[in-house]
Protein backbone atom coordinates (compact mmCIF):
# COMPACT_ATOMS: atom_id res chain seq x y z
CA UNK A 1 0.00 0.00 0.00
CA UNK A 2 1.30 3.45 -0.92
CA UNK A 3 0.94 6.34 1.49
CA UNK A 4 0.92 10.05 0.81
CA UNK A 5 3.84 11.47 2.77
CA UNK A 6 3.13 15.11 3.54
CA UNK A 7 2.50 17.44 6.44
CA UNK A 8 -0.72 16.75 8.32
CA UNK A 9 -1.13 13.37 6.59
CA UNK A 10 -3.32 10.76 8.26
CA UNK A 11 -0.99 7.76 8.56
CA UNK A 12 -2.60 6.16 11.55
CA UNK A 13 -1.53 2.51 11.79
CA UNK A 14 0.49 2.78 8.59
CA UNK A 15 3.05 0.07 7.81
CA UNK A 16 6.28 1.98 7.13
CA UNK A 17 8.74 -0.56 8.43
CA UNK A 18 12.23 0.36 7.19
CA UNK A 19 10.89 3.15 4.99
CA UNK A 20 13.20 5.85 3.64
CA UNK A 21 11.67 9.05 5.00
CA UNK A 22 14.82 11.09 5.33
CA UNK A 23 14.01 14.78 5.45
CA UNK A 24 10.28 14.11 5.07
CA UNK A 25 7.89 16.94 5.96
CA UNK A 26 5.52 15.22 8.33
CA UNK A 27 4.78 18.03 10.73
CA UNK A 28 1.42 17.61 12.47
CA UNK A 29 1.00 14.21 10.77
CA UNK A 30 -1.10 11.54 12.47
CA UNK A 31 1.08 8.49 12.98
CA UNK A 32 -0.59 6.84 15.95
CA UNK A 33 0.25 3.13 16.15
CA UNK A 34 2.23 3.40 12.91
CA UNK A 35 4.94 0.81 12.27
CA UNK A 36 8.13 2.79 11.68
CA UNK A 37 10.54 0.17 12.93
CA UNK A 38 13.98 0.80 11.46
CA UNK A 39 12.68 3.67 9.31
CA UNK A 40 15.08 6.41 8.17
CA UNK A 41 13.66 9.67 9.54
CA UNK A 42 16.96 11.52 9.75
CA UNK A 43 16.35 15.29 9.64
CA UNK A 44 12.60 14.70 9.16
CA UNK A 45 10.17 17.41 10.27
CA UNK A 46 7.78 15.83 12.77
CA UNK A 47 6.91 19.04 14.58
CA UNK A 48 3.67 18.47 16.49
CA UNK A 49 3.17 15.02 14.97
CA UNK A 50 0.98 12.47 16.78
CA UNK A 51 3.14 9.37 17.28
CA UNK A 52 1.35 7.85 20.23
CA UNK A 53 2.15 4.15 20.61
CA UNK A 54 4.04 4.16 17.32
CA UNK A 55 6.73 1.54 16.76
CA UNK A 56 10.00 3.40 16.19
CA UNK A 57 12.31 0.65 17.38
CA UNK A 58 15.74 1.19 15.85
CA UNK A 59 14.49 4.14 13.80
CA UNK A 60 16.96 6.75 12.57
CA UNK A 61 15.92 10.17 13.86
CA UNK A 62 19.22 12.05 13.74
CA UNK A 63 18.53 15.80 13.90
CA UNK A 64 14.81 15.11 13.51
CA UNK A 65 12.42 17.90 14.49
CA UNK A 66 10.09 16.45 17.11
CA UNK A 67 9.20 19.72 18.77
CA UNK A 68 5.96 19.26 20.76
CA UNK A 69 5.48 15.84 19.16
CA UNK A 70 3.26 13.38 21.03
CA UNK A 71 5.23 10.17 21.56
CA UNK A 72 3.30 8.87 24.54
CA UNK A 73 3.80 5.12 24.89
CA UNK A 74 5.89 4.96 21.71
CA UNK A 75 8.62 2.34 21.29
CA UNK A 76 11.89 4.18 20.64
CA UNK A 77 14.18 1.46 21.89
CA UNK A 78 17.67 1.56 20.33
CA UNK A 79 16.53 4.47 18.14
CA UNK A 80 19.05 7.08 16.99
CA UNK A 81 17.81 10.42 18.34
CA UNK A 82 21.17 12.11 18.35
CA UNK A 83 20.80 15.92 18.21
CA UNK A 84 17.02 15.53 17.81
CA UNK A 85 14.77 18.43 18.82
CA UNK A 86 12.42 17.05 21.46
CA UNK A 87 11.62 20.33 23.18
CA UNK A 88 8.29 20.02 25.03
CA UNK A 89 7.69 16.62 23.45
CA UNK A 90 5.38 14.16 25.23
CA UNK A 91 7.38 11.02 25.93
CA UNK A 92 5.24 9.84 28.84
CA UNK A 93 5.82 6.11 29.35
CA UNK A 94 7.78 5.89 26.11
CA UNK A 95 10.33 3.09 25.73
CA UNK A 96 13.75 4.64 25.11
CA UNK A 97 15.82 1.68 26.27
CA UNK A 98 19.27 1.80 24.68
CA UNK A 99 18.36 4.88 22.63
CA UNK A 100 21.07 7.27 21.45
CA UNK A 101 20.06 10.72 22.72
CA UNK A 102 23.46 12.36 22.64
CA UNK A 103 23.12 16.16 22.47
CA UNK A 104 19.35 15.81 22.08
CA UNK A 105 17.31 18.82 23.17
CA UNK A 106 14.78 17.60 25.71
CA UNK A 107 14.00 20.88 27.42
CA UNK A 108 10.65 20.75 29.23
CA UNK A 109 9.90 17.33 27.72
CA UNK A 110 7.54 15.00 29.59
CA UNK A 111 9.50 11.83 30.34
CA UNK A 112 7.30 10.74 33.22
CA UNK A 113 7.39 6.97 33.60
CA UNK A 114 9.65 6.65 30.57
CA UNK A 115 12.07 3.73 30.21
CA UNK A 116 15.54 5.15 29.67
CA UNK A 117 17.46 2.04 30.70
CA UNK A 118 21.02 2.22 29.32
CA UNK A 119 20.08 5.21 27.17
CA UNK A 120 22.94 7.43 26.02
CA UNK A 121 22.11 10.97 27.15
CA UNK A 122 25.59 12.44 27.03
CA UNK A 123 25.44 16.23 26.73
CA UNK A 124 21.67 16.10 26.30
CA UNK A 125 19.73 19.16 27.45
CA UNK A 126 17.13 18.04 30.00
CA UNK A 127 16.59 21.44 31.56
CA UNK A 128 13.14 21.61 33.14
CA UNK A 129 12.29 18.09 31.94
CA UNK A 130 9.67 16.08 33.83
CA UNK A 131 11.20 12.77 34.86
CA UNK A 132 9.02 11.58 37.71
CA UNK A 133 9.11 7.77 37.98
CA UNK A 134 11.43 7.56 34.97
CA UNK A 135 13.77 4.56 34.96
CA UNK A 136 17.33 5.60 34.13
CA UNK A 137 19.12 2.46 35.28
CA UNK A 138 22.55 2.34 33.69
CA UNK A 139 21.90 5.49 31.63
CA UNK A 140 24.87 7.62 30.59
CA UNK A 141 24.28 11.28 31.46
CA UNK A 142 27.85 12.50 31.27
CA UNK A 143 27.84 16.25 30.73
CA UNK A 144 24.04 16.32 30.54
CA UNK A 145 22.29 19.54 31.54
CA UNK A 146 19.56 19.03 34.13
CA UNK A 147 19.55 22.61 35.28
CA UNK A 148 16.53 23.35 37.41
CA UNK A 149 15.56 26.48 35.46
CA UNK A 150 12.35 27.81 37.05
CA UNK A 151 10.74 24.65 38.36
CA UNK A 152 13.73 22.33 38.55
CA UNK A 153 14.28 19.09 36.71
CA UNK A 154 12.04 16.51 38.35
CA UNK A 155 13.86 13.27 39.09
CA UNK A 156 11.69 12.37 42.06
CA UNK A 157 12.10 8.67 42.72
CA UNK A 158 14.03 8.19 39.48
CA UNK A 159 16.23 5.12 39.16
CA UNK A 160 19.74 6.36 38.39
CA UNK A 161 21.71 3.39 39.65
CA UNK A 162 25.16 3.29 38.07
CA UNK A 163 24.24 6.25 35.86
CA UNK A 164 27.12 8.26 34.46
CA UNK A 165 26.57 11.81 35.70
CA UNK A 166 30.14 13.05 35.46
CA UNK A 167 30.09 16.86 35.51
CA UNK A 168 26.30 16.82 35.01
CA UNK A 169 24.53 20.06 35.91
CA UNK A 170 21.88 19.12 38.49
CA UNK A 171 21.64 22.48 40.19
CA UNK A 172 18.34 22.79 42.04
CA UNK A 173 17.15 19.40 40.75
CA UNK A 174 14.49 17.44 42.60
CA UNK A 175 16.12 14.10 43.44
CA UNK A 176 13.95 13.26 46.44
CA UNK A 177 14.11 9.51 47.09
CA UNK A 178 16.07 8.98 43.87
CA UNK A 179 18.19 5.85 43.61
CA UNK A 180 21.73 6.99 42.86
CA UNK A 181 23.44 3.93 44.22
CA UNK A 182 26.91 3.57 42.66
CA UNK A 183 26.19 6.53 40.37
CA UNK A 184 29.20 8.42 39.03
CA UNK A 185 28.77 12.06 40.03
CA UNK A 186 32.40 13.18 39.82
CA UNK A 187 32.51 17.00 39.69
CA UNK A 188 28.72 17.15 39.29
CA UNK A 189 26.94 20.38 40.21
CA UNK A 190 24.33 19.58 42.87
CA UNK A 191 24.16 23.06 44.34
CA UNK A 192 20.90 23.36 46.31
CA UNK A 193 19.64 20.07 44.87
CA UNK A 194 17.00 18.26 46.90
CA UNK A 195 18.33 14.79 47.74
CA UNK A 196 16.11 14.11 50.71
CA UNK A 197 15.88 10.36 51.32
CA UNK A 198 18.04 9.62 48.27
CA UNK A 199 20.08 6.42 48.08
CA UNK A 200 23.69 7.44 47.42
CA UNK A 201 25.38 4.34 48.72
CA UNK A 202 28.80 3.88 47.13
CA UNK A 203 28.13 6.84 44.83
CA UNK A 204 31.20 8.60 43.45
CA UNK A 205 30.87 12.26 44.47
CA UNK A 206 34.52 13.22 44.29
CA UNK A 207 34.88 17.01 44.00
CA UNK A 208 31.11 17.37 43.52
CA UNK A 209 29.40 20.64 44.41
CA UNK A 210 26.88 19.83 47.13
CA UNK A 211 26.82 23.31 48.64
CA UNK A 212 23.41 24.09 50.07
CA UNK A 213 22.12 20.66 49.07
CA UNK A 214 19.31 19.03 51.03
CA UNK A 215 20.59 15.62 52.13
CA UNK A 216 18.06 15.03 54.88
CA UNK A 217 17.95 11.31 55.70
CA UNK A 218 20.01 10.53 52.58
CA UNK A 219 21.97 7.28 52.61
CA UNK A 220 25.61 8.10 51.86
CA UNK A 221 27.19 4.97 53.29
CA UNK A 222 30.52 4.19 51.60
CA UNK A 223 30.08 7.18 49.26
CA UNK A 224 33.22 8.81 47.89
CA UNK A 225 33.03 12.49 48.87
CA UNK A 226 36.74 13.22 48.56
CA UNK A 227 37.20 16.95 47.99
CA UNK A 228 33.43 17.55 47.75
CA UNK A 229 31.97 20.97 48.58
CA UNK A 230 29.38 20.52 51.33
CA UNK A 231 29.18 24.13 52.50
CA UNK A 232 25.81 24.69 54.22
CA UNK A 233 24.56 21.26 53.17
CA UNK A 234 21.69 19.90 55.29
CA UNK A 235 22.73 16.53 56.70
CA UNK A 236 19.91 16.08 59.21
CA UNK A 237 19.47 12.35 59.72
CA UNK A 238 21.89 11.49 56.89
CA UNK A 239 23.96 8.32 57.11
CA UNK A 240 27.62 8.94 56.27
CA UNK A 241 29.16 5.86 57.83
CA UNK A 242 32.25 4.67 55.95
CA UNK A 243 31.97 7.63 53.57
CA UNK A 244 35.25 9.14 52.36
CA UNK A 245 35.18 12.79 53.47
CA UNK A 246 38.85 13.57 53.13
CA UNK A 247 39.49 17.10 51.87
CA UNK A 248 35.72 17.77 51.85
CA UNK A 249 34.58 21.29 52.73
CA UNK A 250 32.21 20.90 55.69
CA UNK A 251 31.87 24.58 56.55
CA UNK A 252 28.51 25.48 58.11
CA UNK A 253 26.92 22.08 57.49
CA UNK A 254 23.69 21.29 59.30
CA UNK A 255 23.49 18.09 61.34
CA UNK A 256 21.57 16.67 64.28
CA UNK A 257 21.63 13.75 66.68
CA UNK A 258 20.30 11.46 63.97
CA UNK A 259 23.20 12.19 61.61
CA UNK A 260 25.34 9.04 61.48
CA UNK A 261 29.10 9.10 60.98
CA UNK A 262 32.22 7.21 61.99
CA UNK A 263 34.22 8.13 65.07
CA UNK A 264 37.50 9.68 64.00
CA UNK A 265 36.18 10.70 60.58
CA UNK A 266 36.57 14.25 59.19
CA UNK A 267 32.89 14.84 60.04
CA UNK A 268 33.44 13.69 63.61
CA UNK A 269 36.45 16.00 63.86
CA UNK A 270 34.45 18.94 62.47
CA UNK A 271 31.61 18.37 64.93
CA UNK A 272 33.98 18.05 67.87
CA UNK A 273 35.72 21.28 66.84
CA UNK A 274 32.44 23.18 66.50
CA UNK A 275 30.64 22.11 69.66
Amino acid sequence: MEYEIKHGADLKGASLNGADLKGAELYEAILTKADLKGADLNEADLNGADLRRANLEGAKLYKANLYEANLEGADLSIANLRRADLVEANLHKANLEGADLRRADLRRADLGGAYLIEADLRRANLSGAYLIEANLTGANLEGADLTGALTGANLYGADLRRANLIRANLEGADLVEANLRRADLVEANLHEANLEGADLRRANLRRANLSGAYLIEADLREADLYGADLIEADLYGADLREADLREANLENILYNKKTKYDKGSPLDFYIQQNK
